[in-house]
């Protein structure tokens, strides 16, 4: 049997949304009309608006990118001391720790969800624990009523890393709101974005005073109580995500109606299983993320992950390696493999496959195809 080609040119993980660019004209001569590049200006002013009534908050702040706004929710609820958050994430949630001398506290996950385990936490906290900070994982939340329990019981603040959960909800109610703070990333590879960008969403109208000083240097009415940072988004960014929360419906739909057909042409190929929704929770389909089991598909994860490139084909090996596994963490007492041991077996089995609302069904026909061949 000849093999199959594959892809004439680099398909890779994910494209970017972008808005039309005759629109996109018009909102850049308005804002030159405006004379505001920056600084507060109409278009942020109305995404901020148009994001609160989407996600479903009463109080939001938008920033240049989700790490500053990560590294200034630490901030704003002056945490202190020790943050219980999980290995099995984006380098930038821990990193957002250290940058407020905050010592990271790694917690194992769940082998379904990929999540903070809940069950987990208490055995953790210490004296020093100030706050739980949890991720969202590929979209799918937390156990948000457990980590609520435990944080009430122990006065401890809650953030969540959102930055996969945009417009997720959990019967009927928005992901943003438990906690004490929920921050959304905007960066291009996400499905929704302003380019760069991200937002925080609060429970109380003092703590997005407290961010929006702290985004613009401390700065409040012309006075500066604390330290700040410059972390505003500009103005045509803000008008790329105006324009892309418009796209957004159509771009979700797009990536289930993949998602679905990616687990229908997969489901019968030993050794890789998928994930499946959650009852009870309404997706945004940020990413396709597959299970390799050795033993059955006959070759790894890492494996594959080479083969898929001579044809074209760039996965991710999505989150790998652990936060725990960085020369800079893994000297910590909790980063030991020992104490994250579903964590450490996810990340050597987890593969992100190609996913956008750019994609065709014969797109996800071919990788299916040729993951079931690299099998033979």
């Amino acid at each position: 049997m000849s093999k199959l080609q594959g892809f004439p040119d680099p398909f890779l993980l994910t494209q970017p949304l972008l808005p039309d660019l005759k629109e996109t004209y018009k909102m850049i001569e308005a804002i030159w009309q405006s004379h505001q590049l920056s600084n507060n200006g109409p278009m942020l002013k109305q995404l901020e608006q148009e994001l609160a009534a989407f996600l479903g908050v009463d109080y939001l702040s938008v920033f240049c990118n989700g790490t500053a706004a990560l590294q200034i929710a630490c901030k704003v609820l002056k945490l202190k001391g020790e943050v219980i958050t999980t290995p099995f994430t984006f380098a930038a949630t821990t990193h957002a720790l250290a940058w407020n001398n905050l010592k990271p506290v790694f917690c194992d996950i769940e082998d379904d969800t990929f999540n903070l385990d809940p069950d987990l936490i208490e055995s953790l906290i210490t004296k020093d624990t100030s706050a739980i900070l949890a991720v969202h994982v590929f979209g799918k939340p937390c156990n948000v009523e457990k980590i609520e329990r435990i944080a009430n019981r122990y006065g401890l603040k809650i953030i969540y890393d959102a930055a996969h959960a945009f417009g997720v909800r959990i019967n009927g109610k928005p992901i943003a709101s438990w906690g004490d703070i929920s921050m959304f990333s905007f960066h291009a590879t996400k499905v929704y974005h302003t380019i760069e960008g991200g937002a925080l969403t609060f429970n109380t109208p003092s703590l997005k005073e407290k961010a929006d000083a702290m985004r613009n240097f401390g700065l409040r009415d012309e006075n500066v109580e604390e330290p700040g940072t410059n972390a505003k988004l500009n103005e045509i960014q803000a008008a790329v995500g105006i324009l892309l929360l418009r796209k957004l419906e159509e771009e979700t739909a797009k990536r289930r109606s993949l998602t679905n057909l990616y687990r229908k042409l997969l489901v019968n190929i030993p050794g890789v299983s998928c994930s499946r929704d959650l009852e009870g929770v309404t997706p945004n389909y940020p990413y396709f993320a597959v299970r390799i089991e050795t033993q059955n598909y006959g070759l790894s994860r890492d494996e594959l992950y080479l083969k898929l490139q001579e044809y074209n084909i760039f996965a991710r090996k999505y989150f790998y390696p652990l936060c725990s596994n960085f020369e800079c963490y893994k000297g910590l007492e909790s980063a030991a493999a020992l104490k994250l041991p579903v964590a450490n077996q996810v990340a050597k089995n987890i593969l992100a496959l190609p996913l956008h609302g750019r994609m065709e069904n014969q797109d996800v026909e071919k990788v299916c195809a040729i993951i079931e061949e690299i099998r033979r």
